[in-house]
């Protein structure tokens, strides 16, 4: 029945997305000029993730292959392998294979749809701003609930397929782990690759459009501003999709992992389930397909007024969907996690789930007191701007390093907090199942959360459309207000994915500890006093911070030849810059494009190939499974903190300056102003491809040494 009704709301919730697809589709979309920019938008956006997903595929394949030949030839068998050593060989493999494609279909589908809703979104921006918020956040649902229904169908129904081919049920999720591996791996590329290009063409416009040449934003003229709004898609939209989609995919399975480990130990103990090991075990299933339904409701009941504040709506919605993520999982717990000779164990569950909740709450509003410009941490750098860019850049960098202490406490309570209610539960070793089920709370509103942050690029877009086609202002005014939204709810959710991954490697790295064990090599501590050990820490903190160098190099690499592009067009043809004359949009497509995917490769290859590395090479002083421990504990502390630091102090430094563009400290286009477009500009790369990589690559750490497990014993 669980397994069933897991199946049944994923299915129900990719044909609701259906239904939002197309009732965004029959919106009208706008004038001749409007579809104009709307097209070559689509073009580029798709032509880009077209290349990508094929560099992608040469690189999936090989891996497969790889994983094949070193479960079915290397690694030799043990009497602990749930099955033969081909065919774990062929689980493993497949799972990968799937969890790529899977990753790859919920990436491509949120950029189909928000590269269609953007133009619906301006036009209907013209005449009512309630309709224009609402369109911009159902094409945004239609990425949040395709990334959770198709998690939760790939680990449903691989469950579903291997239970039929008589695999003990408690047995699957060690089967399954590739799953969660290949859409991680895709997902690292797909965030990567997108940030990449996204922040490539928006330095190159800015620094080139409004500090040189003096034009606004999104200005026609500038023959970068076209690369620019198609890379809000392809990093926004295609990149979050994948990282969110393997966020829920790999948690999914390590959450199953613990519960299975969870009820098997009760059994022994006496203490049984009322709705049985398998009931435990697919409890992170139900409880996320609830979570479906809940955002669902909460994404049709958001509405505004003509005057009123499109956030207050978007946050209405918010709350609504948590209230009934709350109730549903209070449900999943009484259900499934309630046992007669530990009574109170569902309602201490519960109580982790609402901690998780809360967390993610916590998250959004700290988040937003680092990014928003009515708060002290923004309003600080835009004052430091006065005096130009070096103090700006330095008060940016102060706030950066800042924002990271107020998350890691709220790590801390959620961590232990969910931690100790799973130990009073009344069930023997429930603490990790205790902070598993909390990550499973953070994680209840994701596909509310994907939309809000969808409808981060498609407001964005809107607004390049009403400026590029030369809308009236009145029009411009209401599509500004969603863009500002907008640009908050971008920031809101990666601090949300950075919550959520925190809690989400405390779960994975407990599954794999978990692994260890069922495989015969149990790990009762990592001891960083032997020197193999010490130094797996050590790599895994100095390739956080080598990914992202190698991230934020990439964005500076391609901004230079948009750049040149630039200044070459303007240079050539004087018409341009006086109207006369069109630029040439394609060609900057095309330089960021193939600078974008030429850059993407070495941050990722080493990412993957690093815990292989030392998971080998320790391997051969019979410490390679607590050396690679190592390097994921430290590599994920050190992941946490770096991308808080490089999500919050990118987004502080955009917001000073758009709160310098409203007028404070002399607007547009004073000295003041084009300091914080210089510390914008560095900021960027911090926000948009490194911060967000990061969160892939915290996550891929956990899922490729869940995967490898067996072979570093």
């Amino acid at each position: 029945m669980e397994l069933g009704l897991t199946l049944g709301c994923s299915i129900f919730a990719l044909l609701f997305a259906v239904y939002l697809a197309k009732w965004v589709l029959k919106n009208d979309d706008g004038t001749a000029a409007m579809r104009a920019i709307a097209d070559a938008i689509r073009e580029g956006a798709e032509a880009f993730l077209a290349r990508q997903y094929k560099t992608i595929a040469a690189l999936t394949i090989p891996v497969a292959a790889i994983l094949y030949l070193l479960y079915a030839f290397v690694r030799p068998g043990s009497e602990h392998d749930p099955v033969s050593e081909a065919l774990l060989a062929t689980y493993v493999a497949g799972s990968f294979i799937l969890g790529a494609i899977c990753s790859a279909i919920a990436g491509y589908m949120g950029m189909f749809v928000s590269i269609r809703a953007n133009i619906r979104t301006a036009s209907a921006s013209r005449t009512s701003l309630n309709r224009g918020l609402q369109i911009a956040l159902r094409g945004g649902a239609v990425s949040g609930l395709f990334v959770v229904a198709m998690s939760l169908l790939g680990v449903g129904g691989l469950f579903a397929i291997l239970e039929a081919f008589g695999t003990k049920p408690e047995h699957i999720p060690f089967l399954i782990v590739g799953y969660g591996f290949g859409a991680s791996f895709v997902a690292l590329f797909a965030q990567l690759g997108g940030g990449i290009y996204t922040k490539a063409a928006d330095v190159g416009a800015d620094l080139v459009g409004k500090v040189e040449a003096g034009i606004p934003e999104d200005d026609p003229r500038n023959p970068a501003v076209i690369a620019d709004l198609v890379g809000d898609n392809v990093g926004d939209c295609a990149g979050r999709g994948a990282d969110l989609f393997e966020s829920t995919a790999a948690e999914n399975i390590g959450a199953m992992i613990l519960g299975a480990s969870l009820a098997l130990g009760a059994q022994q103990s006496g203490i049984a389930f009322s709705a049985g090991v398998i009931g435990v075990m697919m409890f992170p299933l139900v409880a996320r397909a609830l979570g479906l339904i809940a955002s669902i409701i909460g994404i049709m009941v958001v509405h505004t007024k003509e005057d009123g504040d499109p956030m207050s709506a978007l946050n209405r919605g918010y709350y609504f969907t948590t209230v009934l993520a709350a109730i549903g999982f209070g449900v999943g717990c009484y259900w499934l996690l309630n046992s007669p000779q530990a009574p109170q164990a569902w309602w201490h569950f519960w109580l982790c789930g609402l901690i998780g909740l809360a967390t993610a709450m916590a998250f959004v509003y700290i988040t937003q007191y680092y990014t928003e410009y009515k708060y002290r941490p923004v309003k600080e750098i835009a004052e430091a701007s006065q005096t130009g860019p070096a103090t700006n850049i330095i008060t940016g960098f102060a706030v950066a390093l800042e924002c990271t202490a107020l998350p890691v406490l709220v790590i801390a309570v959620a961590i232990i907090g969910s931690y100790h209610l799973g130990q009073a539960s009344g069930l023997p070793h429930a603490g990790l199942f205790g902070t598993a089920v909390a990550t499973m709370g953070m994680l209840g509103t994701a596909a509310y959360i994907l939309a809000m942050d969808t409808f981060g690029p498609i407001a964005d877009n809107a607004g390049g459309i009403i400026e590029m086609s030369q809308q009236p202002e009145e029009v411009r005014k209401k599509t500004d207000r969603l863009d500002a939204v907008g640009n908050t709810t971008k920031a809101l959710t990666k601090g949300y994915a950075i919550g959520s991954a925190a809690l989400a490697a405390f779960l994975l790295f407990s599954a794999y500890l978990d692994e260890l064990k069922n495989f015969g090599k149990p790990l009762q501590a990592v001891d960083i006093a032997k020197p193999e050990v010490f130094i797996g820490g050590l790599l895994g903190a100095t390739l956080i911070f080598l990914f992202a160098a190698l991230a934020i190099r990439a964005v500076g690499k391609a901004a230079y030849y948009v750049i040149n592009e630039v200044r070459r067009q303007f240079k050539e043809n004087p018409g341009i810059l006086q109207g006369t004359a069109k630029p040439d949009y394609r060609q900057c497509v095309d330089i960021v494009t193939a600078g974008a995917l030429k850059q993407m490769v070495l941050p990722g290859v080493l990412t993957v190939a690093t815990p292989i590395a030392v998971g080998f090479i320790f391997k051969q002083f019979g410490l390679g499974a607590e050396a690679v421990a190592a390097l994921l504990m430290v590599g994920t502390m050190t992941g946490i903190l770096v991308a808080t630091m490089l999500n919050n102090g990118g987004g502080a430094w955009d917001n000073a300056k758009k709160f310098i563009e409203t007028g404070a400290y002399g607007g547009k286009g004073s000295e003041t102003h084009k300091a914080a477009v210089v510390g914008d500009t560095v900021g960027d790369p911090f926000k948009d491809t490194a911060g967000p990589s990061l969160h892939v690559v915290i996550k891929l750490l956990s899922t490729i040494t869940l995967v490898l497990a067996p072979l570093f014993i």
